[in-house]
């Protein structure tokens, strides 16, 4: 146990004290948060940023000629040139579109021709009016008071998603919520990825330098693999630590700077504070760990079955596929659907769970039996995963000059001692 500990100590010394370890410990979080205020930026600017466009509109069923309105940064004008002509100016200007509308738009399709491809904000806005225009065609057609139809229609019903608990209703945040889970999700997978590497890059550094034989001489194969994924972890929660700590301390900071009625950082606190984050930060250490001791156990053994870090792809993308394949499903379909049976038996399964679980958790729907065995089942997948990498790692640590195989890593896992 003493050498483990030794190990361990190793590990986590020459890596915490490494200048790039304290530099990131800082840089993170104001990257985040400049990143952060960037893209709210954008988001808020970005009809500014856009570059005017002209829409010039050949209608043939004449039923549009006149009716679709300038809107922002959108421009139309009827086209006063036959179609062919109009084609042949669209080379000569980037910011310039052609509106084809068949005589019978209903059956034939209304195109959209520019030298680029249209953006969103162009046929998303042509859509929208012209959409607009034969509902209101259709309305006088069939004689219905379009006005009074008008009318009715402001009167809109907006539904305000409420939670129930113990003290009453609360505001559920869904927004928030999804975007908590989606970042759970993407910070579990990067973690994963970068510190299972480190160990895996280790492996592979002490390997090819032969220090490996020295080490082995004194410390068992399992030893040293146990102490080395260790040491990289706790590395990681002390990242993490000093992350949280940063972010809680740069959040008050902030909101005290900016505190008002209409501040949106004093709102954005507001909300914040509704998340429990205690809840969440609990789990995702949780999931962050075993995930963490599965998956690094895995790539410590693939980096003692190869010779340098290019001969890993072969055995990588195998290992890594379920971590991906729930990565993509969490950031496109998981937030949508947290309870669904796809989302529940994913944040079952030990090589899937780390993510998917942590895209249901700050939703606070997860039942008390289905975390406890996601959780037990975390717990028996990495001693599982460290007892198949332990017996690879053992004879791949020693192995030189020759080329790794699916095969001969069965061969290795079967080896007596």
């Amino acid at each position: 146990m003493n050498k483990v500990l030794l190990i361990i100590q190793r590990e986590y010394v020459t890596r915490v004290r490494k200048k790039a370890f304290i530099v990131m410990i800082f840089v993170v979080p104001a990257l985040i948060l400049g990143m952060s205020a960037l893209i709210g930026f954008v988001a808020k600017n970005n009809q500014e940023l856009s570059n005017d466009q002209l829409v010039k509109v050949i209608d043939e069923s004449g039923a549009f000629v006149g009716k679709l309105h300038n809107a922002k940064h959108i421009k139309f004008e009827d086209a006063k040139q036959p179609a062919a002509d109009a084609k042949t100016s669209l080379q000569q200007d980037e910011n310039l579109s052609l509106l084809l509308i068949p005589k019978d738009y209903t059956k034939k399709p209304v195109q959209i021709l520019s030298k680029k491809k249209p953006t969103y904000q162009v046929t998303g806005e042509v859509e929208r009016q012209m959409n607009a225009i034969a509902s209101a065609k259709s309305l006088v057609d069939h004689h219905i008071d379009t006005a009074l139809l008008n009318a009715l229609n402001k009167n809109r019903i907006t539904v305000n998603a409420m939670e129930v608990t113990a003290t009453g209703t609360k505001d559920a945040n869904l927004a928030t919520t999804m975007g908590v889970g989606v970042a759970c999700a993407i910070l579990i997978y990067l973690s994963l990825f970068i510190y299972g590497a480190q160990v895996m890059r280790g492996v592979i550094e002490e390997k090819t330098s032969r220090i490996i034989e020295v080490i082995i001489s004194s410390v068992k194969p399992f030893q040293l693999m146990l102490g080395k994924i260790i040491g990289v972890g706790l590395v990681g929660l002390t990242q993490f630590g000093a992350w949280i700590i940063l972010s809680v301390v740069s959040s008050k900071i902030a909101g005290h700077a900016f505190s008002g009625p209409g501040s949106p950082i004093a709102g954005a606190v507001a909300v914040l504070s509704t998340i429990p984050f205690g809840y969440i930060l609990g789990c995702f250490i949780f999931y962050f760990l075993t995930g963490y001791l599965l998956y690094s156990a895995l790539f410590a053994a693939v980096g003692s079955a190869v010779d340098s870090e290019t001969e890993t792809q072969q055995f990588m993308f195998p290992i890594t596929l379920p971590l991906l394949f729930t990565y993509l499903l969490s950031v496109t379909v998981l937030f949508q659907a947290p309870d669904s049976p796809l989302a529940v038996w994913l944040s079952m399964i030990p090589f899937t769970a780390p993510v998917a679980m942590m895209v249901r958790v700050p939703f606070g729907g997860v039942p008390p039996w289905q975390l406890a065995i996601s959780m037990s089942l975390m717990v028996v997948g990495f001693l599982f995963t460290t007892y198949v990498a332990a017996r690879i790692y053992r004879v791949g640590v020693l192995m030189y000059g020759k080329k790794a195989s699916f095969k001969e890593l069965a061969k290795w896992f079967f080896y007596k001692e």
